[in-house]
């Protein structure tokens, strides 16, 4: 479980910034990504309760957990499962609870991975992004669109975003991987413009007695 955990993250917590590319957009699509965009732009910060779904056929996994997430500009805080992930934009800090152990790494925002506090962000460079669809769930009404990044190297093909057609709230996100993995990510409850001070991004070593240290900076 930890090695999945370990993975997951690497996949998940830096800035996104790939390679300009010429893309093919969706009108449709980009007025809508584009609304969101905005929506989360306004908030000083927002609080996420979230369920993560893993699944993977070949692994034979289909694992949930549930987790929290603040962010605040491009810092954020996340728990999930025994993890717990503090980004200052300097530094980041992953702590296992299993080990009590905590690995520092510097903040890179060129790393080419996704960043769970610029999901709604993302789209702006390096993808091409489709409409597909609009469901219903629960008496709202969504939009479904697709983002495929230019860069075919990466592990993962496609992201689907899950769009709140009347509020413009992200309800959900999946990560397509080429290994046949998929991670879906469903907000639960959703906080907006709350209020939280920086040092809240920051791992506080005197919260957790005995930590080892593992910096890699």
């Amino acid at each position: 479980m930890k090695q999945i955990f370990t993975s997951l993250l690497i996949t998940l917590f830096a800035y996104i910034h790939f390679a300009a590319a010429q893309n093919t957009r969706d009108p449709k699509a980009e007025a809508i990504l584009n609304a969101m965009s905005e929506r989360y732009k306004k908030m000083n910060a927002f609080r996420a309760e979230f369920s993560y779904n893993l699944r993977s056929p070949q692994e034979k996994l289909d694992e949930t957990f549930t987790g929290t997430i603040t962010v605040k500009g491009a810092k954020f805080r996340l728990t999930l499962g025994n993890q717990e992930v503090y980004n200052n934009q300097t530094t980041v800090w992953t702590y296992s609870k299993e080990d009590n152990e905590v690995t520092i790494t510097e903040y890179d925002p060129d790393s080419g991975d996704i960043n769970p506090a610029e999901v709604y962000n993302m789209y702006k460079k390096g993808f091409k992004y489709n409409y597909m669809e609009e469901k219903k769930e629960n008496n709202e009404v969504f939009d479904v669109i697709d983002l495929t990044p230019d860069d075919k190297n990466l592990n993962y093909f496609k992201i689907r975003l899950t769009i709140n057609k009347r509020t413009r709230d992200l309800k959900s996100w999946q990560i397509f991987e080429k290994n046949g993995r998929r991670s879906l990510y469903s907000i639960n409850k959703f906080q907006p413009d709350i209020v939280v001070a920086d040092s809240f991004f920051n791992f506080d070593k005197s919260q957790y007695p005995k930590v080892t240290e593992v910096d890699l900076r």
